[in-house]
């Protein structure tokens, strides 16, 4: 006897790495990381709508694995992702990533995707999105400290976003630099590689910080931090793991998405439980000031959160509709009779 068909409920389109490359190549990379920044942001101004949790992590001495979900009533999304830095030496990614989206009305999930590259483009958005309401008026100048996966990324979201026009690059590896700039060479970036993280800052209106290393560490200090910049602090993700010296968050203004994960991740974890934050999306929703001077320092303390990915699921699954970046994965046991499913299973022997 032959198995039962499939019933058309049973298939969900996957975005493989191969398929979510040509997806981003088709539409354009600069144009993927402006329009995924609005939709980051659009759904920043409906924070009050989802539900939100910090992250569920497994911690172990070689990394960490994390599930990241979310709702907002009517689709459900969570994201599996790893965060293992000493995997560069082996040979493998730092940071790998797959994510689902699902109706709440049914359950039935309606995308499963690849996130390892989706998840690096969300958080260039997510970055941009923020320097838009705090970095400085016509910023120009962005410094990248940390040349690693993330850094192209960065660099042309702030270029997308903000028109920014010249970037500073300083990793503590020479050939994390080379590529970076290699990778940017064709952009219309100006590109200043740099010796220190002191040559690197001078003259910026943004500065990134994004290291890999799970450890307290000291990428900046007070001292080379002057008045009126803009830092995007996104490698301190995880317990025990910081960029920078705390002085600079006693002289900053510093902005997170969630504190109860922020306070456990960020920077932050290295203050008073009660050093004062504003939540990002009251300053997206007008609902708290972000830059209010020119001498002012505005420190977006980002570890990443799931409403991030979940915008950025639906903005792919939007992508998808007339294209065939996608394949179609028979995962959902789906019988003609719902009280039947052994039934289905003894048709198919």
């Amino acid at each position: 006897m032959s198995a039962p068909l499939p019933s058309e409920r049973a298939f969900i389109p996957f975005v493989s790495v191969e398929n979510m490359m040509r997806l981003v190549h088709h539409v354009g990379i600069e144009t993927v990381l402006i329009e995924l920044t609005d939709a980051i942001e659009a759904d920043f101004r409906r924070w009050d709508q989802f539900d939100k949790t910090p992250r569920v992590a497994s911690h172990s001495h070689d990394g960490v694995i994390e599930l990241m979900p979310t709702s907002d009533g009517a689709v459900y999304s969570f994201k599996y992702v790893n965060g293992h830095p000493k995997n560069m030496a082996q040979g493998l990614q730092t940071v790998t990533a797959f994510g689902l989206l699902a109706e709440v009305s049914t359950g039935y999930p309606v995308l499963l995707t690849e996130m390892t590259l989706l998840t690096a483009l969300r958080t260039a958005a997510t970055s941009a999105m923020a320097a838009r309401h705090l970095a400085p008026a016509n910023s120009r100048r962005l410094t990248l400290i940390g040349n690693g996966a993330q850094a192209e990324f960065q660099a042309l979201a702030m270029k997308a976003v903000l028109g920014i026009e010249e970037v500073r690059l300083y990793d503590i590896d020479p050939r994390a630099t080379e590529k970076t700039a290699r990778n940017l060479a064709k952009t219309g970036l100006k590109l200043v590689p740099c010796t220190s993280a002191q040559a690197a800052i001078e003259g910026a209106d943004i500065i990134t910080t994004c290291t890999a290393d799970k450890q307290y560490a000291t990428i900046l200090t007070d001292n080379m931090v002057g008045a009126g910049v803009h830092i995007n602090a996104i490698g301190g993700d995880c317990p025990g793991k910081t960029e920078l010296h705390r002085d600079i968050l006693l002289r900053s203004d510093t902005f997170v998405e969630y504190p109860p994960q922020t306070r456990i991740e960020g920077e932050i974890q290295q203050m008073d439980p009660d050093y004062p934050v504003t939540e990002l999306w009251q300053v997206v929703s007008g609902r708290a000031k972000g830059r209010s001077s020119d001498r002012q320092i505005t420190l977006f303390d980002s570890v990443g959160f799931a409403i991030e990915d979940f915008s950025a699921l639906r903005y792919v699954r939007e992508k998808l509709a007339g294209t065939d970046y996608f394949q179609k994965l028979d995962i959902i046991a789906d019988p003609d009779d719902p009280r039947d499913l052994f039934g289905m299973l003894l048709r198919a022997a």
